[in-house]
C-alpha cells in the first residue's frame, strides 16, 4: 500500500467512519457504480431477513463519487485492521486498491471494497420497488436498514454529491407504510 493511505468512501464509511483522518476530499471513482447489490446478514439485516447495503459494483460506464481520507502516518496498520473487521466481516466485499481523482484534479491511489459478484450476498440488479420494500422492512445490529439508507442520502447531497437514484430510492422507502 502506497504512502500516504487513503481510503475511499461511498456509502456509511462517509458518514460513520472507524478511523482516524487528517484529510477529507471529494473524489471520483470511474468505472464503478454506488449500488445496493449487497444483502446486509448482520449491520442492516439478519441472515433469516437480509437488508440491503451498498458496495461498489463494477460498472465501464459509471463513476462513483464519494470522500477520500489521507490517514495520518503511522496510523495505517491500525485503520486496515478497524476496516477489514467492518468490512470483511463476511468476505462479500474484496478490498481493491483503486485510483481516485480528487476534487483538486489529483490523482491518487486508495484503498476501497467492491462487491465480490461470486458471493452469495452479491443480489445481482434488482427493482427499485423490491429495494424499497426490503430496506423499509429489515434492521440488524445497527439499527434500521432504511436509516443507513437515509444517512447516506443525506450526507451526500450536504457534500454536492446527491446521488439521484439514492434518493429516488429513499423517496419510495419514505412513502412506504
Amino acid at each position: 500500500m502506497q504512502t500516504p493511505l487513503w481510503i475511499f468512501g461511498y456509502g456509511s464509511l462517509i458518514w460513520d467512519p472507524c478511523f482516524a483522518f487528517d484529510d477529507r476530499q471529494i473524489a471520483t471513482l470511474p468505472g464503478w457504480q454506488r449500488s445496493f447489490c449487497m444483502w446486509s446478514l448482520h449491520y442492516r439485516g439478519t441472515a433469516e431477513q437480509p437488508g440491503l447495503v451498498l458496495a461498489l459494483d463494477r460498472n465501464p460506464e459509471a463513476s462513483c463519487a464519494g470522500v477520500a481520507f489521507r490517514i495520518p502516518a503511522g496510523a495505517e496498520p491500525e485503520t486496515i485492521a478497524a476496516l477489514r473487521a467492518r468490512e470483511l466481516i463476511s468476505y462479500a466485499y474484496l478490498e481493491a486498491e483503486v485510483t481516485l481523482r480528487l476534487a483538486s484534479g489529483a490523482a491518487v491511489q486508495a484503498l476501497t471494497y467492491v462487491i465480490n459478484r461470486d458471493h452469495p450476498q452479491y443480489t445481482g440488479p434488482m427493482p427499485p420497488e423490491e429495494q424499497a420494500q426490503i430496506i423499509a422492512a429489515r434492521g440488524g445490529v445497527r439499527g434500521p436498514n432504511r436509516d443507513y439508507l437515509f444517512a447516506t442520502a443525506a450526507h451526500l447531497t450536504q457534500l454536492g454529491l446527491a446521488d439521484p437514484a439514492i434518493d429516488a430510492l429513499a423517496a419510495r422507502v419514505r412513502a412506504l407504510p
